[in-house]
């Protein structure tokens, strides 16, 4: 029997801006069990990145819950949250921006051990450091290197380790290959997953690569603007993909054959703003199926058969 590690529920995160609130994440519910990885997908600026950073409280949620391991995170003090950071970290998306030009890589993955007060002595520390090393797949002799003398690939290995330095259970992967090269972004995926099946861990990965998304994940969540709009098993979701979006979505993935041909949807029409969105269906606009009662109401987020849920008017019919 699966454990549940991770449940979302109702999370929001609004932003403030000069024409009214503007709706990043909306009403977001999802869970993820141990030892699992949630997959979320989407275009750009529909709210992947802010649902992970304020699942970790790196930007405060407006309103919702979270709760790990049973326990309601969001309802923790900043001194509680602090403790509660060594159990769930996060993988940037860009290795260089995230990484401190000024520290080595010993420094840059030492520092959450300092700051959390992990290992009594340097010593110990720098052994830790040199395991981690070895665990991400990074040479001995790049230990006191800065991070302008690596590539990308190695870069975004010392994330990883600098994530994995506080033995965590659950991690947020915010698109940590999108920067790097096809051949090196197969070799970081290789080396997350059997550090995962390793370790245990929890990931929630978020891209807008589909392809890599179908076979790194065991459940796959589709966003569109700020609104979790179709959930289900990754196998299930590529067999039978129901929302109109996430149809166009996988219609746009690409065929590695000259003579396979994928019939394309084309997206027409207006993206609804995010700022101070009516409660109607958000892709109704650009949707192929837009009946009246998409332009009058919000769809609900529906379980249409074991563990796929969507949220879609024409599944209500």
């Amino acid at each position: 029997m699966t454990e549940q590690l991770l449940k979302v529920n109702n999370l929001c995160k609004f932003f403030k801006t000069s024409r009214g609130m503007l709706h990043a994440v909306d009403d977001v519910t999802f869970t993820i069990d141990r030892g699992k990885t949630l997959g979320v997908v989407g275009e750009s600026g529909c709210g992947k990145s802010t649902t992970g950073r304020a699942i970790l409280r790196l930007l405060e949620p407006t309103a919702g819950q979270v709760y790990f391991e049973g326990e309601d995170i969001s309802a923790l003090s900043k001194r509680q949250m602090r403790k509660k950071r060594k159990d769930m970290q996060i993988i940037f998306q860009d290795p260089f921006s995230s990484l401190n030009p000024r520290k080595t890589i010993s420094q840059a993955i030492m520092e959450p051990m300092i700051i959390h007060d992990i290992c009594e002595t340097k010593a110990e520390r720098m052994e830790k450091v040199l395991e981690l090393m070895d665990v991400v797949g990074l040479a001995q002799r790049l230990v006191n290197t800065y991070p302008h003398e690596l590539d990308g690939g190695r870069r975004q290995r010392i994330g990883i380790a600098r994530a994995l330095a506080l033995d965590p259970k659950f991690i947020v992967c915010d698109e940590p290959v999108s920067a790097l090269d096809v051949s090196i972004q197969a070799q970081i995926l290789n080396l997350m997953k059997e550090i995962q099946e390793e370790r245990d861990l929890t990931y929630m990965f978020i891209t807008h690569d589909l392809s890599v998304v179908n076979h790194f994940s065991d459940d796959i969540a589709v966003m569109y603007l700020g609104k979790l709009i179709e959930k289900a098993p990754s196998e299930e979701l590529f067999l039978h993909p129901t929302h109109p979006y996430t149809q166009a979505l996988l219609s746009a993935i690409p065929v590695p054959s000259i003579r396979k041909k994928r019939e394309r949807i084309i997206l027409k029409g207006e993206i609804t703003s995010p700022i101070e969105p009516k409660p109607i269906c958000r892709f109704a606009n650009r949707c192929m199926y837009t009946m009246d009662i998409c332009t009058e109401t919000e769809p609900e987020l529906r379980e249409i058969s074991p563990g796929h849920f969507v949220a879609c008017h024409l599944c209500e019919r």
